[in-house]
């Protein structure tokens, strides 16, 4: 299937990715981003017991690295969104349609429950244990505003500044840095979250805590939304090049700013 390119009505350059393709993309990408993030949390609890610090450098250095690969590597079949509030933002600019959107977020949160589940097996540790790590306070939940919001302007900001090609190393060096900046750990990621309640590891969060994550995920990616907004009047341009350029099929998107009312 063929849509013009774009900027170009005339030209029917693009090949359009049909949807079972993309989805498969954002389900196997972020299992393998969770798979990375909970796996590596319990190889540095193992290599570096009792020293936390060391832990949380390690993981860090894992998640940054499988994510930037990930991005690269899945991004020009889906955009490589891996997060319900990054698909949930290119909605409200026009980069999907809605139906591809909560198609997207449904892939998302199954592949991180399924990465959890393979990190846990690869462990040797019970494949399905909820985690008992309670994660629950004000400045948690901030902090959480804060890595979701500045995420999502990072993402959004380079590709409207017509760097999408670095975008993976952008996104990547953002979450290392928020890793160490924010007290939560910068899950920035509601399929993340949720992925991240069965393994009762160094990288899980009780169930019973997810709620107020997610909730404070999505205050950030609405602030985020608003600032992108003010920052660059035209990012509906160059919504459909989130995260990175593919071939994703946007004939059915819906006009950016349809939901504004």
């Amino acid at each position: 299937m063929l849509r013009p390119a774009r900027g170009h009505p005339g030209l029917a350059a693009v090949r359009t990715d049909p949807l079972g393709r993309r989805l498969l993309a954002e389900f196997l990408g972020t299992g393998l981003l969770v798979a990375a993030v909970v796996g590596s949390g319990i190889a540095a609890a193992k290599l570096s017991p009792g020293n936390v610090g060391l832990e949380l450098l390690e993981n860090t250095a894992a998640t940054v690295g499988a994510l930037v690969a990930l991005i690269l590597a899945f991004g020009p079949v889906s955009g490589a969104h891996l997060n319900p509030v990054v698909s949930l933002a290119d909605r409200y600019f026009g980069g999907i349609s809605t139906g591809d959107a909560v198609a997207y977020m449904a892939a998302q949160v199954a592949g991180a429950l399924g990465g959890s589940l393979l990190a846990n097996a690869m462990f040797a540790l019970p494949t399905f244990e909820a985690s008992t790590k309670t994660r629950s306070s004000g400045p948690l939940w901030l902090a959480e505003v804060v890595a979701t919001f500045g995420l999502l302007v990072v993402i959004f900001g380079v590709v409207r500044s017509g760097r999408a090609s670095v975008a993976p190393f952008a996104v990547g060096a953002y979450i290392g840095g928020a890793y160490f900046f924010t007290s939560s750990t910068s899950f920035a990621n509601p399929a993340v979250t949720i992925g991240r309640t069965v393994t009762d590891t160094f990288a899980g969060i009780r169930p019973s805590s997810a709620p107020a994550f997610i909730a404070a995920q999505i205050v950030g990616a609405a602030l985020a939304v608003a600032a992108v907004r003010t920052l660059y009047p035209h990012m509906a341009d160059s919504a459909a090049d989130v995260v990175l350029p593919h071939p994703a099929d946007t004939a059915g998107a819906a006009p950016a700013g349809e939901l504004r009312s």
